[in-house]
Order: structure tokens, then sequence, then C-alpha cells
């Protein structure tokens, strides 16, 4: 049989039987369903590291069937004051939701970097939440296959500086509008947003004022409610 080691972070759990969990692990490999045999009794070694909202390394071994077996699990980073702030609390599930659902459809590595990045972001309590959720959603939305045009509006007219534009719903885009609340700043940070890693975002300074037009945009172009 052939195993498996790798970081991951628990999607979902579900319990089995009497002792045992099916877990839906994120990895940088890919999305991985295993078997945590045990693991719900009392000194089963694996339930530390299985915990929801942190970083674990794990082994898993793959037998004949579609489903591995976790044998190995160590927690290496919990993201624990999530837990204080229920906004943040809440936007972690739906972190969460959202790829374990996307996942099925679109087995994207790049779900594993999304989600650490994010969650990183959540537990420092001096991060900004707005930037945090604006990165999010537009970077869920490019993996999807549905990356925002920054560079053209929905007329494919390339987005100039000094022209105001606003979110278009209909057509899931930017339309010029003289009266858009989006400007030339609120389009350097969702370019930023969409294409730098969140920590370089984080240190951009200025950005507060812009961010929740910002963030707005993201979510409707995510069309999370």
């Amino acid at each position: 049989m052939k195993s498996e080691t790798t970081k991951a972070i628990v999607l979902r759990r579900t319990n089995y039987g009497e002792a045992d969990r099916i877990i839906q692990f994120c990895t940088p490999l890919g999305k991985r369903t295993v078997m945590a045999r045990g693991v719900r009794k009392p000194k089963s070694k694996l339930a530390g590291g299985i915990e929801l909202l942190s970083v674990s390394s794990v082994v898993l071994r793959h037998g004949k069937g579609s489903m591995a077996t976790l044998v190995q699990a160590r927690m290496d980073n919990f993201y624990g004051n999530i837990l204080n702030d229920y906004d943040r609390l809440q936007f972690a599930y739906e972190m969460l939701q959202l790829v374990a659902k996307s996942s099925e459809s679109i087995d994207e590595p790049g779900w594993f970097e999304l989600l650490k990045s994010a969650l990183e972001s959540l537990h420092d309590k001096t991060s900004n939440f707005a930037l945090t959720k604006a990165w999010f959603y537009l970077n869920y939305t490019k993996l999807m296959g549905d990356e925002l045009s920054l560079w053209h509006n929905v007329d494919g007219k390339k987005i100039e500086a000094g022209k105001h534009y606003r979110y278009d719903i209909a057509q899931r885009g930017l339309a010029e509008a003289a009266d858009g609340v989006l400007g030339e700043n609120h389009i350097k940070i969702l370019r930023l947003l969409q294409t730098q890693p969140l920590r370089v975002v984080g240190l951009v300074s200025g950005v507060q004022s812009f961010l929740a037009e910002c963030a707005n945009v993201a979510i409707k172009h995510a069309a999370i409610k």
C-alpha cells in the first residue's frame, strides 16, 4: 500500500460507526477524503491532528479503495484566536464550506494556500477583517475560473484612470458610470488583492478608506449573500 505525507486543513468531519470519522482534507496535493479509525475514542492519537481551524501534518495510506486511511496526524498550527471573534469565526466556517463544496467539482491544489493564508490573517488580531474577506472572495472566484476583469470593463474597453465604475451584477463586471463609487484607487487595490499574497497586501498603507467598496465588489462577484 502507498503512503502519502502532506500538510492538511480539515474541511469536513463526519462521524462513522461507533468510533470512526470520515475526514475531508484540503491539501497542497488536492482534496483527500480519508477514514480516521478509532479517532473518537478517548485515547486516540489522531484526534489532536484533525481539529478545525488548524494546519496539520498527516500521513495517509492508500489501499485498493477510493478512500485512504489516516495513519498519522500532528497539528502544526491552531488558529485559536478566531474562536474569540464571532464574525471572524462565522467567516472561517463559511470559507471551509465554500472550499469543501467547490473542491467537489474543481480539485484545485490552490485551495490549500487560499485557506491557509486567510486563516492566518483571521487569527491575527491586528489584521483588517474587510481586507481578508475581499482578498479571499476575489481569489476564490479566480480559482473557480471566474476571475473578475480589472483591466477591461463590461463593454470590453480598457479601464482608465480618472473614470468611475460600478459593479454590474447582471454582466458580472465593472461598468463605467459617472456616479460610480469605484475610482482609480479602488481599482488599484482590487488588482493588488487579486494578484498578490494576502500578507503582502496587508503591508500596503492607505487602503483602509477604500476597503468597504472593494469588499462589496468581491462579495457581489462571488455571489455571496
